[in-house]
């Protein structure tokens, strides 16, 4: 039996760098590195950049966080429920922004983990910070987090956790908006659309705590109006709007918005002399429905600001807790209300 010798090229090194960029290995390390505390002129700079990619060569990051003595890792659980386009551009806002700062984001599937489980496979990683979205996540969490080497755990919810920073999203001023629009458009019966989608509780109930507590002591009712994000459960509560005698509906975000009023549509309730409908989030493809939908314009946190959030907070491991209220809200009003 013939045996064949296969030639597997060497992996490039610092050194390597070094030598090709005609510049010392030490250069190389700061450069690559991002070092500040080393004067580097922009040409030097470009060189070992340009060396490093010619020759195909890749910072260790076990070595970079020996030298460093933690982890450049900030993980984040991926969101056990559906993320829109609105979370989409603030996840990719967050992510160029850290990756500025030399950080590495993780995304990290923990479907079917919960509670402790969670928080321990999150620590088997030993990330230097961790941004949790939602609830779930406890002080007892927060403590594991940080005896496994987590300098930040940062939670964007509705509430404040002991040890954690804090992004705090106000969800009732979303649906306080929303209902507040819609009573001045003289709408006197209002539904809100709640998901029966699994995990978007902590976000619909606090809207619709919002319309309810904007039509607090005026003549107007809240009904509460469960929706599955189908278009036969849209059908089904399409076709029994008349009987209910709703005249506005607010449906949690534009797209359930958009998949109740082409049912509404299609039972043939005109929009919006039969019924106003808002949405939130602000999409664009709600700009081109006929009629266009009324939003809730969303504004989330800046992904540049948490990113600095994240880095004071690594720098500073000590340091006090930070919590900042987020998630600004406005009416964008359109034809469907």
């Amino acid at each position: 039996m013939r045996s064949v010798m296969v030639q597997i090229p060497n992996t490039p090194t610092s050194a390597d760098v070094a030598r090709l960029a005609g510049v010392s290995r030490a250069t190389v390390s700061y450069v690559l590195n991002n070092t500040s505390a080393v004067r580097i002129s922009e040409a030097t700079r470009r060189r070992v950049h340009e060396a490093a990619r010619e020759l195909g060569y890749v910072p260790h990051a076990a070595a970079r966080s020996l030298r460093a003595g933690h982890s450049r890792m900030v993980l984040m659980p991926a969101p056990a429920v559906p993320v829109g386009p609105l979370y989409g551009r603030f996840l990719n806002e967050l992510q160029w922004a850290l990756g500025r700062l030399d950080y590495t984001v993780v995304q990290y599937g923990s479907v079917g983990l919960q509670g402790d489980e969670a928080v321990r496979a999150w620590a088997e990683l030993r990330p230097v910070a961790v941004l949790v979205p939602g609830a779930g996540l406890g002080p007892q969490g927060v403590a594991v987090l940080r005896r496994a080497g987590a300098r930040a755990v940062v939670t964007l919810g509705p509430g404040r956790v002991e040890g954690a920073h804090a992004l705090l999203m106000d969800h009732d001023a979303v649906g306080h908006c929303a209902g507040a629009h819609l009573y001045a458009r003289g709408r006197r019966r209002i539904g809100v659309v709640v998901p029966e989608e699994s995990g978007l509780e902590a976000f619909s109930r606090p809207r619709l705590a919002g319309v309810r507590e904007a039509l607090l002591g005026t003549d107007a009712s809240v009904i509460e109006l469960p929706l599955a994000y189908t278009e036969e459960s849209a059908a089904e509560l399409a076709a029994r709007w008349r009987e209910s005698g709703l005249d506005a509906v607010f449906a949690y975000n534009d797209e359930y918005a958009m998949l109740l009023m082409r049912a509404l549509q299609d039972e043939g309730l005109r929009i919006p002399e039969e019924v106003a409908v808002i949405g939130a989030d602000d999409l664009m493809l709600g700009r081109l429905l006929r009629p266009r939908l009324s939003t809730v314009h969303i504004d989330l946190p800046s992904g540049r600001d948490l990113a600095e959030l994240v880095d004071r907070a690594v720098r500073d491991p000590g340091g006090a807790p930070e919590a900042h209220t987020v998630l600004g809200a406005s009416v964008v009003r359109r034809e469907s209300s």
